[in-house]
């Protein structure tokens, strides 16, 4: 599988929901791990790149 390109602003939409219940994220840092935050909640959470790649529906350009 081709690495995901992700750079800080797009949006990104995740196949599970956050606990708030929604599905959409922006990305605020990008590195081994990446660091997203809930579009809903605004809660913020860092993830393995990795991990988070298989967990990408769709990614927005904003």
């Amino acid at each position: 599988m081709a690495p995901v390109s992700i750079c800080v602003g797009d949006i990104l939409t995740l196949k599970k929901a956050h606990p708030c219940g929604s599905f959409r994220f922006s990305v605020l840092r990008v590195g081994s791990d990446v660091r997203i935050k809930c579009l809903a909640c605004e809660h913020a959470l860092e993830i393995e790149r990795e991990k988070l790649e298989k967990r990408i529906k769709s990614v927005s350009k904003e």
